[in-house]
Protein backbone atom coordinates (compact mmCIF):
# COMPACT_ATOMS: atom_id res chain seq x y z
CA UNK A 1 0.00 0.00 0.00
CA UNK A 2 1.11 3.65 -1.17
CA UNK A 3 0.09 6.58 1.24
CA UNK A 4 1.21 9.93 0.62
CA UNK A 5 1.85 13.05 2.58
CA UNK A 6 4.18 15.75 3.43
CA UNK A 7 7.55 15.65 4.91
CA UNK A 8 9.76 18.35 5.23
CA UNK A 9 11.14 19.22 1.97
CA UNK A 10 8.07 18.24 0.39
CA UNK A 11 8.61 14.57 -0.45
CA UNK A 12 5.94 12.10 -0.83
CA UNK A 13 6.56 8.46 0.89
CA UNK A 14 5.83 5.26 0.48
CA UNK A 15 5.49 2.81 3.70
CA UNK A 16 6.26 -1.02 3.47
CA UNK A 17 6.79 -2.09 6.65
CA UNK A 18 10.68 -3.24 7.41
CA UNK A 19 11.64 -0.02 5.26
CA UNK A 20 9.87 2.83 3.70
CA UNK A 21 10.52 4.37 -0.17
CA UNK A 22 10.49 7.85 -0.29
CA UNK A 23 10.83 10.01 -2.85
CA UNK A 24 11.05 14.06 -4.02
CA UNK A 25 7.59 15.08 -5.23
CA UNK A 26 7.97 18.96 -5.36
CA UNK A 27 11.97 19.36 -6.58
CA UNK A 28 14.31 17.60 -9.37
CA UNK A 29 18.05 17.32 -8.35
CA UNK A 30 21.36 16.19 -10.21
CA UNK A 31 22.59 12.80 -9.02
CA UNK A 32 24.48 14.36 -6.01
CA UNK A 33 22.22 16.55 -5.25
CA UNK A 34 19.52 13.36 -5.00
CA UNK A 35 21.91 11.28 -2.80
CA UNK A 36 22.45 14.65 -0.37
CA UNK A 37 18.93 14.33 -0.33
CA UNK A 38 18.37 10.81 0.69
CA UNK A 39 20.93 11.13 3.21
CA UNK A 40 19.75 13.96 4.87
CA UNK A 41 15.96 13.12 5.41
CA UNK A 42 16.09 9.06 4.86
CA UNK A 43 18.89 6.33 4.57
CA UNK A 44 20.29 6.91 1.08
CA UNK A 45 19.57 6.24 -2.59
CA UNK A 46 17.75 3.00 -2.92
CA UNK A 47 19.40 0.23 -3.86
CA UNK A 48 17.34 -2.38 -6.16
CA UNK A 49 17.17 -5.92 -4.67
CA UNK A 50 15.60 -8.27 -6.69
CA UNK A 51 12.63 -8.43 -9.85
CA UNK A 52 9.72 -8.17 -7.31
CA UNK A 53 10.88 -4.86 -6.04
CA UNK A 54 11.24 -3.67 -9.34
CA UNK A 55 7.70 -4.80 -10.02
CA UNK A 56 6.44 -2.98 -6.69
CA UNK A 57 8.34 -0.27 -7.19
CA UNK A 58 7.18 0.35 -10.69
CA UNK A 59 3.83 -0.14 -10.08
CA UNK A 60 3.63 2.19 -6.49
CA UNK A 61 5.33 5.05 -8.02
CA UNK A 62 4.06 7.44 -9.81
CA UNK A 63 5.09 8.36 -13.09
CA UNK A 64 7.47 11.75 -13.98
CA UNK A 65 8.65 12.49 -17.33
CA UNK A 66 12.20 12.51 -16.43
CA UNK A 67 12.01 9.45 -13.97
CA UNK A 68 14.24 8.90 -11.28
CA UNK A 69 17.81 8.42 -9.78
CA UNK A 70 18.98 5.32 -7.96
CA UNK A 71 22.13 4.18 -6.26
CA UNK A 72 23.58 2.82 -8.87
CA UNK A 73 26.81 4.53 -10.54
CA UNK A 74 29.79 4.10 -11.81
CA UNK A 75 32.72 4.83 -10.03
CA UNK A 76 36.60 3.81 -11.48
CA UNK A 77 34.83 2.58 -14.54
CA UNK A 78 32.86 0.03 -12.30
CA UNK A 79 29.11 -0.10 -11.88
CA UNK A 80 28.45 0.43 -7.80
CA UNK A 81 25.48 0.32 -5.85
CA UNK A 82 26.60 3.49 -3.46
CA UNK A 83 25.03 2.77 -0.22
CA UNK A 84 26.83 -0.29 0.33
CA UNK A 85 30.01 -0.18 -1.96
CA UNK A 86 29.06 -3.87 -3.99
CA UNK A 87 29.56 -3.90 -7.36
CA UNK A 88 26.95 -4.54 -9.77
CA UNK A 89 27.17 -8.19 -10.59
CA UNK A 90 26.18 -9.54 -13.91
CA UNK A 91 22.90 -11.45 -12.79
CA UNK A 92 21.49 -8.23 -11.45
CA UNK A 93 21.58 -6.16 -14.29
CA UNK A 94 18.73 -4.53 -15.16
CA UNK A 95 19.16 -2.31 -18.17
CA UNK A 96 17.09 -1.10 -20.53
CA UNK A 97 17.62 -2.25 -24.57
CA UNK A 98 20.85 -1.04 -26.30
CA UNK A 99 21.85 0.33 -22.57
CA UNK A 100 24.35 1.64 -20.85
CA UNK A 101 25.26 3.45 -24.28
CA UNK A 102 27.65 6.30 -22.33
CA UNK A 103 26.46 8.88 -24.82
CA UNK A 104 29.02 11.57 -25.30
CA UNK A 105 31.13 9.52 -22.36
CA UNK A 106 29.53 11.45 -20.06
CA UNK A 107 26.52 8.91 -19.12
CA UNK A 108 28.01 7.65 -15.00
CA UNK A 109 24.75 7.89 -13.60
CA UNK A 110 21.75 5.38 -13.28
CA UNK A 111 17.82 6.64 -13.58
CA UNK A 112 14.88 3.80 -12.92
CA UNK A 113 11.95 4.29 -16.08
CA UNK A 114 8.62 3.97 -13.34
CA UNK A 115 5.41 3.63 -15.70
CA UNK A 116 7.39 4.47 -19.02
CA UNK A 117 5.32 2.29 -21.79
CA UNK A 118 7.99 0.58 -23.29
CA UNK A 119 10.74 -0.93 -20.92
CA UNK A 120 9.18 0.07 -17.83
CA UNK A 121 11.65 -0.80 -14.55
CA UNK A 122 14.27 -0.93 -16.80
CA UNK A 123 17.55 0.77 -15.99
CA UNK A 124 19.50 3.62 -18.40
CA UNK A 125 22.90 5.44 -17.80
CA UNK A 126 22.43 9.57 -18.16
CA UNK A 127 24.77 12.42 -16.87
CA UNK A 128 24.68 12.72 -13.59
CA UNK A 129 23.75 17.00 -14.14
CA UNK A 130 20.61 16.38 -15.23
CA UNK A 131 17.74 16.59 -12.75
CA UNK A 132 15.41 13.79 -11.74
CA UNK A 133 13.45 12.65 -8.95
CA UNK A 134 15.12 11.58 -5.78
CA UNK A 135 13.94 7.90 -4.71
CA UNK A 136 15.10 6.89 -1.35
CA UNK A 137 14.58 3.87 1.57
CA UNK A 138 14.46 4.15 4.90
CA UNK A 139 15.71 0.98 6.60
CA UNK A 140 13.42 0.07 9.74
CA UNK A 141 14.09 -3.23 12.03
CA UNK A 142 10.86 -5.76 12.51
CA UNK A 143 10.03 -9.16 12.34
CA UNK A 144 7.69 -10.41 9.44
CA UNK A 145 4.46 -10.63 11.33
CA UNK A 146 0.86 -11.76 9.51
CA UNK A 147 -0.15 -8.41 8.15
CA UNK A 148 3.02 -7.96 5.64
CA UNK A 149 4.23 -9.99 2.69
CA UNK A 150 7.88 -11.00 2.76
CA UNK A 151 9.33 -10.54 -1.01
CA UNK A 152 12.90 -10.96 -0.23
CA UNK A 153 16.17 -9.72 1.50
CA UNK A 154 17.32 -6.23 1.84
CA UNK A 155 20.41 -4.41 2.12
CA UNK A 156 22.71 -4.63 5.47
CA UNK A 157 22.50 -2.25 7.44
CA UNK A 158 24.33 -1.76 11.29
CA UNK A 159 26.12 -5.79 10.09
CA UNK A 160 22.21 -7.26 9.91
CA UNK A 161 19.82 -7.67 6.62
CA UNK A 162 16.88 -5.77 6.16
CA UNK A 163 13.62 -7.37 5.65
CA UNK A 164 12.10 -6.38 2.45
CA UNK A 165 8.20 -6.17 3.18
CA UNK A 166 4.66 -5.52 1.56
CA UNK A 167 2.44 -4.53 3.93
CA UNK A 168 -1.54 -5.28 3.13
CA UNK A 169 -3.88 -3.06 2.10
CA UNK A 170 -4.87 -1.05 5.93
CA UNK A 171 -6.14 2.10 6.98
CA UNK A 172 -3.26 3.39 9.38
CA UNK A 173 -4.72 4.83 12.86
CA UNK A 174 -5.78 7.98 13.44
CA UNK A 175 -4.12 10.54 16.12
CA UNK A 176 -6.08 13.64 16.43
CA UNK A 177 -4.01 17.15 16.92
CA UNK A 178 -5.48 20.48 17.53
CA UNK A 179 -6.70 21.97 15.01
CA UNK A 180 -4.58 24.79 13.38
CA UNK A 181 -5.80 28.04 12.73
CA UNK A 182 -3.32 30.50 10.70
CA UNK A 183 -2.02 33.69 11.83
CA UNK A 184 -2.11 36.41 9.36
CA UNK A 185 -1.47 34.65 6.08
CA UNK A 186 -2.63 31.60 3.75
CA UNK A 187 -2.43 27.84 5.08
CA UNK A 188 -2.49 24.76 3.03
CA UNK A 189 -3.48 21.13 4.25
CA UNK A 190 -3.22 17.72 3.68
CA UNK A 191 -5.17 14.67 5.92
CA UNK A 192 -4.27 11.38 4.66
CA UNK A 193 -6.09 10.19 7.42
CA UNK A 194 -8.67 12.68 8.75
CA UNK A 195 -8.90 16.50 9.56
CA UNK A 196 -5.49 17.31 11.83
CA UNK A 197 -4.78 13.94 12.51
CA UNK A 198 -1.77 11.48 12.25
CA UNK A 199 0.43 12.65 9.42
CA UNK A 200 -1.49 15.90 8.52
CA UNK A 201 0.43 18.59 6.85
CA UNK A 202 -0.06 22.32 6.68
CA UNK A 203 2.12 24.30 5.01
CA UNK A 204 1.44 28.19 5.88
CA UNK A 205 2.21 31.04 3.86
CA UNK A 206 1.55 35.02 3.73
CA UNK A 207 0.40 37.42 2.40
CA UNK A 208 1.86 40.03 -0.13
CA UNK A 209 3.98 41.92 2.26
CA UNK A 210 4.69 39.88 4.94
CA UNK A 211 6.96 37.49 5.65
CA UNK A 212 6.76 34.10 7.84
CA UNK A 213 8.32 33.75 11.13
CA UNK A 214 8.38 29.79 11.78
CA UNK A 215 8.63 26.87 10.14
CA UNK A 216 6.43 26.75 6.80
CA UNK A 217 5.40 23.09 6.96
CA UNK A 218 3.86 21.73 10.18
CA UNK A 219 2.77 17.68 10.71
CA UNK A 220 0.56 16.07 12.75
CA UNK A 221 3.21 13.67 15.07
CA UNK A 222 1.89 10.46 16.65
CA UNK A 223 2.62 12.36 20.02
CA UNK A 224 -0.69 14.13 18.77
CA UNK A 225 1.48 17.55 19.05
CA UNK A 226 2.43 19.66 16.37
CA UNK A 227 5.72 19.01 14.66
CA UNK A 228 6.29 23.01 15.36
CA UNK A 229 4.54 25.94 16.76
CA UNK A 230 2.05 28.05 14.40
CA UNK A 231 4.20 30.36 12.03
CA UNK A 232 3.49 34.08 12.17
CA UNK A 233 3.30 36.89 9.32
CA UNK A 234 4.98 40.15 10.07
CA UNK A 235 4.91 43.20 7.94
CA UNK A 236 8.03 42.60 5.62
CA UNK A 237 10.36 45.90 7.02
CA UNK A 238 12.10 48.95 4.88
CA UNK A 239 15.57 50.08 5.88
CA UNK A 240 14.52 53.38 8.40
CA UNK A 241 14.46 56.86 6.58
CA UNK A 242 16.05 59.71 7.70
CA UNK A 243 14.48 63.37 6.94
CA UNK A 244 17.27 65.12 4.62
CA UNK A 245 19.23 67.48 5.60
CA UNK A 246 17.05 70.59 5.78
CA UNK A 247 14.31 68.61 5.93
CA UNK A 248 11.47 67.17 7.40
CA UNK A 249 9.64 63.96 7.11
CA UNK A 250 6.54 62.93 8.26
CA UNK A 251 5.52 59.65 8.16
CA UNK A 252 2.32 56.99 8.55
CA UNK A 253 2.53 53.34 9.42
CA UNK A 254 -0.14 50.33 8.80
CA UNK A 255 1.88 47.82 9.92
CA UNK A 256 4.44 48.98 11.62
CA UNK A 257 7.59 51.27 11.82
CA UNK A 258 8.78 51.39 8.38
CA UNK A 259 7.27 48.40 7.15
CA UNK A 260 5.43 47.04 4.39
CA UNK A 261 2.63 49.98 3.24
CA UNK A 262 4.24 52.80 5.57
CA UNK A 263 4.13 56.00 3.40
CA UNK A 264 6.57 58.71 4.08
CA UNK A 265 6.30 62.24 2.79
CA UNK A 266 9.42 64.89 2.31
CA UNK A 267 9.46 68.95 2.72
CA UNK A 268 11.96 71.15 3.18
CA UNK A 269 12.94 74.45 4.97
CA UNK A 270 12.89 77.91 4.05
CA UNK A 271 15.21 78.64 1.15
CA UNK A 272 15.79 74.84 0.01
CA UNK A 273 14.16 73.27 -2.64
CA UNK A 274 12.99 69.49 -2.50
CA UNK A 275 14.82 66.91 -5.07
CA UNK A 276 13.64 63.96 -6.01
CA UNK A 277 10.09 62.46 -5.29
CA UNK A 278 7.40 64.16 -2.43
CA UNK A 279 7.03 60.44 -1.10
CA UNK A 280 7.87 57.13 -1.01
CA UNK A 281 6.41 53.79 0.02
CA UNK A 282 7.39 50.74 1.44
CA UNK A 283 6.72 47.71 -0.85
CA UNK A 284 6.34 44.08 -0.59
CA UNK A 285 10.17 43.76 -1.37
CA UNK A 286 11.48 45.78 1.13
CA UNK A 287 12.61 48.44 -0.77
CA UNK A 288 11.34 52.18 -1.46
CA UNK A 289 9.73 53.55 -4.22
CA UNK A 290 11.60 56.06 -5.82
CA UNK A 291 15.05 57.37 -5.29
CA UNK A 292 16.37 59.02 -1.91
CA UNK A 293 14.83 62.79 -1.31
CA UNK A 294 17.18 65.37 -0.91
CA UNK A 295 17.05 68.83 0.07
CA UNK A 296 18.83 71.55 -2.37
CA UNK A 297 19.60 75.26 -1.37
CA UNK A 298 17.47 77.55 -4.01
CA UNK A 299 19.93 78.80 -6.49
CA UNK A 300 20.35 82.78 -7.58
CA UNK A 301 21.90 83.46 -10.63
CA UNK A 302 25.72 83.78 -10.72
CA UNK A 303 27.01 87.53 -10.06
CA UNK A 304 30.34 88.74 -11.30
CA UNK A 305 32.60 91.15 -9.99
CA UNK A 306 31.54 94.63 -11.38
CA UNK A 307 33.78 96.26 -13.49
CA UNK A 308 37.13 98.05 -12.32
CA UNK A 309 35.94 96.57 -8.79
CA UNK A 310 36.30 93.07 -6.36
CA UNK A 311 33.66 90.96 -5.04
CA UNK A 312 34.46 88.25 -2.76
CA UNK A 313 31.44 85.61 -1.70
CA UNK A 314 30.82 83.17 1.31
CA UNK A 315 28.05 80.30 0.47
CA UNK A 316 26.80 78.63 3.12
CA UNK A 317 24.96 75.67 1.34
CA UNK A 318 26.14 76.13 -2.13
CA UNK A 319 27.98 78.34 -4.75
CA UNK A 320 25.22 81.23 -4.88
CA UNK A 321 22.59 79.76 -3.28
CA UNK A 322 20.15 80.18 -0.68
CA UNK A 323 22.33 82.32 2.38
CA UNK A 324 25.14 83.28 0.23
CA UNK A 325 26.18 87.04 0.30
CA UNK A 326 27.96 88.93 -1.67
CA UNK A 327 30.65 91.77 -1.06
CA UNK A 328 31.49 94.72 -3.80
CA UNK A 329 34.37 96.95 -3.63
CA UNK A 330 36.25 98.96 -6.29
CA UNK A 331 40.03 99.50 -7.17
CA UNK A 332 41.92 102.91 -6.75
CA UNK A 333 40.64 105.80 -8.21
CA UNK A 334 36.58 104.06 -8.35
CA UNK A 335 33.74 104.77 -6.05
CA UNK A 336 31.13 101.90 -5.50
CA UNK A 337 27.92 103.24 -6.91
CA UNK A 338 25.13 100.80 -4.83
CA UNK A 339 25.03 98.55 -2.54
CA UNK A 340 28.03 97.09 -0.53
CA UNK A 341 26.79 93.41 -0.05
CA UNK A 342 23.64 91.37 -1.39
CA UNK A 343 22.33 88.62 0.23
CA UNK A 344 20.04 85.21 -1.79
CA UNK A 345 16.52 85.14 -0.82
CA UNK A 346 14.67 82.22 -0.24
CA UNK A 347 13.07 83.39 -3.35
CA UNK A 348 16.09 82.69 -5.59
CA UNK A 349 16.83 86.72 -5.86
CA UNK A 350 19.67 88.95 -4.93
CA UNK A 351 18.62 91.94 -2.78
CA UNK A 352 18.89 95.10 -3.92
CA UNK A 353 19.92 96.06 -7.41
CA UNK A 354 23.46 95.46 -9.12
CA UNK A 355 26.51 97.74 -7.89
CA UNK A 356 28.94 99.32 -10.35
CA UNK A 357 31.95 101.27 -10.13
CA UNK A 358 32.41 104.77 -11.34
CA UNK A 359 35.99 106.70 -11.63
CA UNK A 360 36.49 109.18 -8.93
CA UNK A 361 35.65 112.89 -10.74
CA UNK A 362 38.30 115.54 -10.22
CA UNK A 363 37.07 119.33 -10.82
CA UNK A 364 37.16 120.41 -14.47
CA UNK A 365 40.23 122.29 -15.60
CA UNK A 366 39.69 125.73 -17.94
CA UNK A 367 43.01 126.65 -20.05
CA UNK A 368 44.91 129.02 -18.62
CA UNK A 369 44.43 133.31 -19.90
CA UNK A 370 46.68 133.24 -23.35
CA UNK A 371 47.11 129.15 -22.87
CA UNK A 372 45.89 126.38 -24.12
CA UNK A 373 44.46 122.93 -22.83
CA UNK A 374 45.34 119.74 -23.94
CA UNK A 375 43.56 116.29 -22.28
CA UNK A 376 42.83 112.94 -22.47
CA UNK A 377 40.23 111.06 -20.54
CA UNK A 378 40.60 107.09 -19.55
CA UNK A 379 37.23 106.55 -17.67
CA UNK A 380 35.75 110.12 -18.74
CA UNK A 381 36.00 113.55 -18.62
CA UNK A 382 38.27 114.60 -15.79
CA UNK A 383 37.90 111.46 -13.89
CA UNK A 384 40.42 109.36 -12.45
CA UNK A 385 43.58 108.85 -14.59
CA UNK A 386 42.46 111.72 -17.02
CA UNK A 387 45.54 114.09 -17.55
CA UNK A 388 45.75 117.64 -19.29
CA UNK A 389 48.58 119.23 -20.61
CA UNK A 390 48.81 123.20 -20.91
CA UNK A 391 50.66 125.55 -23.48
CA UNK A 392 50.78 129.20 -23.54
CA UNK A 393 50.32 131.45 -26.66
CA UNK A 394 53.16 133.28 -28.31
CA UNK A 395 54.94 135.89 -25.74
CA UNK A 396 53.80 133.93 -22.85
CA UNK A 397 54.96 131.90 -20.45
CA UNK A 398 53.86 128.60 -18.12
CA UNK A 399 53.87 129.21 -14.97
CA UNK A 400 53.22 125.93 -13.02
CA UNK A 401 53.38 122.52 -13.92
CA UNK A 402 53.22 121.99 -17.79
CA UNK A 403 50.42 118.61 -16.97
CA UNK A 404 48.35 117.81 -14.23
CA UNK A 405 46.66 114.08 -13.71
CA UNK A 406 43.38 113.45 -11.65
CA UNK A 407 44.54 111.40 -8.55
CA UNK A 408 42.24 108.70 -6.70
CA UNK A 409 41.46 111.14 -3.68
CA UNK A 410 39.40 113.31 -6.94
CA UNK A 411 41.88 115.88 -6.73
CA UNK A 412 44.92 116.79 -9.44
CA UNK A 413 48.12 116.82 -9.07
CA UNK A 414 50.78 120.02 -8.74
CA UNK A 415 49.27 123.99 -8.10
CA UNK A 416 47.20 125.81 -10.76
CA UNK A 417 49.14 126.54 -13.89
CA UNK A 418 48.89 129.83 -15.81
CA UNK A 419 50.43 132.07 -18.42
CA UNK A 420 52.25 135.01 -18.04
CA UNK A 421 53.90 137.78 -20.43
CA UNK A 422 57.16 137.35 -20.97
CA UNK A 423 59.10 140.88 -19.52
CA UNK A 424 61.58 142.79 -20.52
CA UNK A 425 64.39 144.87 -19.19
CA UNK A 426 62.74 147.84 -17.41
CA UNK A 427 63.19 150.71 -19.51
CA UNK A 428 64.45 154.45 -18.21
CA UNK A 429 63.66 157.91 -19.78
CA UNK A 430 66.83 159.02 -21.40
CA UNK A 431 68.62 161.64 -19.70
CA UNK A 432 67.28 165.34 -20.54
CA UNK A 433 64.34 163.59 -21.96
CA UNK A 434 61.30 161.61 -20.96
CA UNK A 435 59.80 158.67 -21.46
CA UNK A 436 55.94 157.72 -21.88
CA UNK A 437 54.95 153.72 -22.18
CA UNK A 438 51.80 151.58 -22.59
CA UNK A 439 51.41 148.00 -21.19
CA UNK A 440 49.30 145.91 -22.38
CA UNK A 441 50.10 142.76 -20.31
CA UNK A 442 51.94 144.21 -17.46
CA UNK A 443 54.64 146.60 -16.71
CA UNK A 444 57.96 146.31 -19.30
CA UNK A 445 56.23 142.94 -20.86
CA UNK A 446 55.28 141.45 -24.07
CA UNK A 447 53.58 143.91 -26.15
CA UNK A 448 54.66 147.09 -23.90
CA UNK A 449 55.29 149.97 -25.69
CA UNK A 450 57.57 152.94 -24.59
CA UNK A 451 58.11 156.36 -26.58
CA UNK A 452 60.64 159.12 -25.94
CA UNK A 453 61.27 162.78 -25.96
CA UNK A 454 63.91 165.16 -24.85
CA UNK A 455 63.93 168.14 -23.22
CA UNK A 456 63.93 171.87 -24.53
CA UNK A 457 66.92 172.49 -26.42
CA UNK A 458 68.10 168.96 -26.71
CA UNK A 459 67.31 166.33 -29.51
CA UNK A 460 66.52 162.69 -29.38
CA UNK A 461 69.14 160.63 -31.19
CA UNK A 462 67.92 156.69 -31.52
CA UNK A 463 64.37 155.25 -32.00
CA UNK A 464 61.49 157.81 -31.05
CA UNK A 465 59.46 154.43 -29.78
CA UNK A 466 60.88 150.68 -28.25
CA UNK A 467 58.39 147.12 -27.71
CA UNK A 468 58.98 144.41 -25.81
CA UNK A 469 58.93 141.22 -27.95
CA UNK A 470 58.10 138.01 -27.44
CA UNK A 471 61.82 136.87 -26.84
CA UNK A 472 61.87 139.28 -24.18
CA UNK A 473 64.24 142.26 -25.49
CA UNK A 474 63.27 145.98 -26.66
CA UNK A 475 63.48 146.17 -30.96
CA UNK A 476 65.86 148.71 -31.36
CA UNK A 477 69.18 150.44 -29.08
CA UNK A 478 68.41 152.91 -26.50
CA UNK A 479 68.04 156.45 -27.65
CA UNK A 480 69.53 159.34 -25.76
CA UNK A 481 69.55 163.40 -25.68
CA UNK A 482 71.84 165.48 -27.01
CA UNK A 483 71.60 169.51 -27.07
CA UNK A 484 70.58 171.59 -30.12
CA UNK A 485 72.68 174.20 -31.55
CA UNK A 486 71.14 177.95 -31.23
CA UNK A 487 70.23 178.82 -34.45
CA UNK A 488 67.85 176.03 -34.57
CA UNK A 489 65.76 177.06 -32.28
CA UNK A 490 64.03 180.11 -33.69
CA UNK A 491 63.47 178.29 -37.14
CA UNK A 492 61.85 175.42 -34.58
CA UNK A 493 59.61 178.57 -32.96
CA UNK A 494 58.98 179.80 -36.80
CA UNK A 495 57.84 176.00 -37.72
CA UNK A 496 55.28 176.37 -35.10
CA UNK A 497 56.14 173.94 -32.46
CA UNK A 498 53.11 174.92 -30.70
CA UNK A 499 51.00 174.44 -33.72
CA UNK A 500 51.70 170.62 -33.37
CA UNK A 501 51.10 170.32 -29.51
CA UNK A 502 47.96 172.00 -29.42
CA UNK A 503 46.08 169.99 -32.03
CA UNK A 504 47.23 166.33 -30.99
CA UNK A 505 48.07 165.20 -27.54
CA UNK A 506 50.59 164.02 -26.18
CA UNK A 507 53.00 162.38 -27.21
CA UNK A 508 51.69 162.46 -30.90
CA UNK A 509 52.01 166.40 -31.07
CA UNK A 510 55.40 166.11 -30.46
CA UNK A 511 56.39 162.87 -32.39
CA UNK A 512 54.79 164.19 -35.45
CA UNK A 513 56.70 167.19 -34.92
CA UNK A 514 59.80 165.27 -34.39
CA UNK A 515 58.80 163.53 -37.60
CA UNK A 516 59.14 167.04 -39.49
CA UNK A 517 62.20 168.23 -38.13
CA UNK A 518 63.83 164.97 -39.03
CA UNK A 519 63.06 166.03 -42.84
CA UNK A 520 65.24 169.37 -42.18
CA UNK A 521 68.62 169.96 -41.66
CA UNK A 522 70.38 169.13 -38.47
CA UNK A 523 69.37 171.80 -35.59
CA UNK A 524 66.89 173.75 -37.49
CA UNK A 525 64.24 172.82 -35.19
CA UNK A 526 66.54 172.82 -32.06
CA UNK A 527 65.04 175.94 -31.17
CA UNK A 528 62.41 176.25 -29.03
CA UNK A 529 62.30 172.26 -29.37
CA UNK A 530 61.28 172.19 -25.50
CA UNK A 531 58.13 174.77 -25.71
CA UNK A 532 54.87 173.45 -25.55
Amino acid sequence: MITSSSFPGMVLWVQVGAWTYHYSDQGDYTWEQARNFCQTFFTDLVAIQNQQEIEYLNKSLPFHGRYYWIGLRKLGGIWTWVGTGKALSKEAENWALGEPNNRRSNQDCVEIYIQRPQQAGKWNDEPCNRKKKALCYRGEWGDCGPELDWVGWGPWQGGQQLLMTVPYIHPHPSFPCAKLEPKGGPMNCSHPYGDFSYNSTCEFGCHEGFERRGAGVLRCLPSQEWSANIPTCTAVACPVLRAPEKGELNCSHLHGDFTFGSTCAFSCQKGFVLKGPESRECTATGIWTGDATRCEAIACPVLSAPDQGEMHCSHLHGNFTYGSMCAFSCQTGFALVGLQSRECTATGTWTGDTPHCEAVTCPVLRAPEKGELNCSHLHGDFTFGSTCAFSCQKGFVLKGPESRECTATGTWTGDATRCEAIACPVLRAPEKGEMHCSHLHGNFTYGSTCAFSCQKGFVLKGLESRECTAMGIWTGDTPHCEAAAQGVIGLGQALGYSLFTELLPPPWGLHLWLHVCLLLPEGVCAEGAGEP
